[in-house]
């Protein structure tokens, strides 16, 4: 349905230049290229890291620290969007796109010769810093170089640039790391940084939204005060931090209390970071609210999707990565078609209604999936979840920047964009509790059946914790062995022990030896037969005695095997139950999202031109 502009977002605050209006369209396409290169850049790193980590950790020693790599950047990034979405309205997206790229090359740089996991952390800190000005920047530049009714059909390049780094990252960082070194996972950025920005130097304009405003420190520093212990809060590693631990909670405390103090100072500045009457536009608050949803729906159900791929159908981490590629086809493709879709018929509610169906039935589809379910069966599966996720990204910018002013669409977009990382943020947290509790019980209670048959050594193993926090499928199946092992070991050396004193009884004719096997409980029924029945030396008894042995050597294995096949099917089944309940919350997230879609998101009719102002300067 059609709607008005809400009056807090309404196309005023002064003449600027329409870019869209005097810039020639091969201009443009060159500075898009440049602003989609910069956020290659910051969308590779996010998957480049994840395969180097092995031997970052092997030539630091730093497994204690490992999370904090990509922890640190996450934090950073997160923080800084809406500072740099504020700032690129006031001062223009150049300059601030031209420091963001900067400050990423010197992190790049600097995490390539870190020579500890301390100084690696650090420096990652500082590619966020970079990271974030590049992020909130990219996706607030088609804003001002197109109008509504054009840009939707360049949207869709944007979630494509993050699709494509999600397939490359993982296979150049093991290239690097296994051919050259880990070290190169960071330098590759620098020619590909200075490529974007030689083309940004040269071909892109100041794109300043005209707007003269005082920056808010006050609130820049109460927002950071807010985030940080928030992520902090939620992103820490709950086995060494319980949600209860006095530290999560003080980081919970001072990230309320300053969110607290951050509301007040921002309700009452001339030039806050985060304007407080952006949500009083029900595009922009409707837009808010389902980035969240849909931030912490769609990281949660991929993040954990890797699990089911090692643990339960025993891939290879590069083979769940490759699995997880038709995830990301189904999201480029989409995300591209339904931009295209909005470009003609100049509507973007349906599309992304339509999306939010599609990843429905998807997240259904994945919570049905089973232990024997195929790699092929689940690739389908999560097409049709990536197919349903990519028009929201670029749909839903498209919306927020078609309701506001030029002069706000940096700090919508880039509000936008805080909000959907905050929401994965929570997503991650919230589905690895459910994980973690879900896998927890399963555990001891498909392992309750098998622990009343083990031997105490091997009912040590049978931990569910040890295999809670067993992630990767070669621990788990480590883990399964050593059960084994266990079991055969207790069965075997008595047997063994037997065998000895069968030599001795029946070979040499030792009565020490043949008394203390009649005396013993353990000898086996074949064995004292075979004793009972001679006397002294006796050869053909002996062979009898040592097949009889064979026998019992060959069941006991078998016994043990079997055991290690239940335990087996346990640790999948309990796998595959904790990851199908996480797609069921994803699903009614998701679900939850729609409806808010269906019920308050407003169709704004896409303008055919920039802004209601007419270009009055040049740069």
């Amino acid at each position: 349905m059609a709607a008005t502009r809400s009056p807090a977002l309404s196309r005023s605050g002064g003449e600027r230049i329409d870019y869209a209006a005097i810039l020639p369209h091969s201009t443009k396409l060159l500075i898009l290229g440049a602003a989609l290169l910069s956020l290659f850049l910051a969308a590779l790193d996010q998957t480049i890291v994840a395969t180097a980590l092995p031997a970052i950790v092997r030539d630091f020693n730093g497994i204690d620290l490992v999370s904090w790599v990509s922890t640190a950047y996450l934090l950073a990034s997160t923080a800084m969007v809406p500072i740099y979405g504020k700032l690129s309205d006031m001062y223009g997206r150049k300059p601030i796109l031209l420091w963001g790229i900067i400050v990423f090359l010197i992190g790049s740089a600097l995490c390539g010769i870190a020579g500890s996991m301390i100084q690696l952390i650090t420096f990652r800190v500082i590619q966020g810093i970079g990271a974030a000005a590049i992020t909130s920047t990219a996706f607030a530049t088609p804003a001002d170089l197109f109008a509504p009714a054009d840009r939707a059909k360049y949207m869709g390049l944007f979630p494509a640039v993050f699709g494509i780094a999600s397939v490359i990252g993982p296979f150049l960082g093991g290239v690097l790391t296994d051919q050259i070194s880990w070290h190169w996972v960071f330098y590759v950025n620098l020619p590909l940084g200075l490529i974007a920005l030689a083309f940004i130097v040269m071909k892109m304009p100041k794109l300043a939204s005209g707007i003269r405003a005082q920056i808010d420190y006050l609130g820049t520093v109460l927002l950071i005060g807010a985030v940080v212990p928030l992520m902090l809060g939620l992103t820490m590693d709950k086995n060494t931090y319980a949600w209860s631990s006095p530290l999560i909670l003080g980081l919970f405390a001072l990230g309320i209390t300053c969110t607290a103090l951050f509301l007040f100072v921002e309700s009452r500045v001339a030039s806050p970071v985060i304007s407080l009457n952006l949500f009083r536009n029900r595009t922009f608050s409707v837009g808010v609210i389902v980035s969240v949803l849909n931030g912490a729906a769609f990281f949660g159900a991929v993040l954990f999707l890797s699990l089911f791929l090692v643990n339960v159908l025993g891939l290879t981490a590069t083979q769940a990565g490759v699995a997880q590629i038709p995830l990301m086809a189904g999201f480029v493709l989409s995300s591209n078609i339904s931009s295209l879709l909005v470009q003609r018929f100049g509507r973007y509610k349906l599309f992304i209604m339509a999306g939010f169906v599609i990843m429905l039935v998807g997240f259904a589809l994945m919570a049905m999936i089973t232990m024997y379910t195929s790699v092929y069966d689940i690739a389908w599966r999560i097409f049709l979840v990536g197919l349903g996720l990519g028009p929201a990204m670029p749909l839903l910018n498209l919306a927020i920047q078609n309701a506001a002013s030029p002069a706000q669409i940096g700090a919508v977009t880039a509000n936008r964009q805080f909000f959907q990382q905050l929401g994965q943020a929570l997503g991650g947290a919230v589905f690895g509790v459910i994980l973690t509790t879900t896998l927890t019980a399963q555990l001891q209670q498909n392992f309750a059946p098998i622990v009343q048959n083990l031997p105490p050594a091997a009912q040590a193993q049978l931990d569910p914790a040890q295999f809670r926090n067993s992630v990767g499928g070669g621990e788990v199946t480590g883990q399964q062995h050593a059960i084994g092992d266990q079991i055969s070991a207790a069965a075997l050396a008595p047997l063994a022990q037997q065998r000895t004193l069968i030599q001795a009884a029946l070979g040499d004719g030792d009565a020490a030896a043949r008394e203390q096997l009649l005396s013993s409980p353990t000898t086996i029924l074949a064995v004292r037969e075979q004793l009972q029945g001679s006397s002294g030396a006796d050869p053909q008894a002996l062979a009898r005695a040592n097949n009889a042995l064979d026998d019992a050597e060959l069941q006991a294995r078998q016994r043990a095997q079997a055991v290690t096949q239940q335990v087996d099917t346990a640790v999948k089944q309990s796998f595959t139950t904790s990851i199908t309940r996480i797609y069921i919350y994803a699903f009614g997230l998701s679900l939850l999202a729609l409806a808010v879609i269906a019920l308050w998101l407003p169709e704004v009719p896409l303008s055919k031109s920039r802004s209601a102002a007419t270009p009055v300067a040049t740069e």
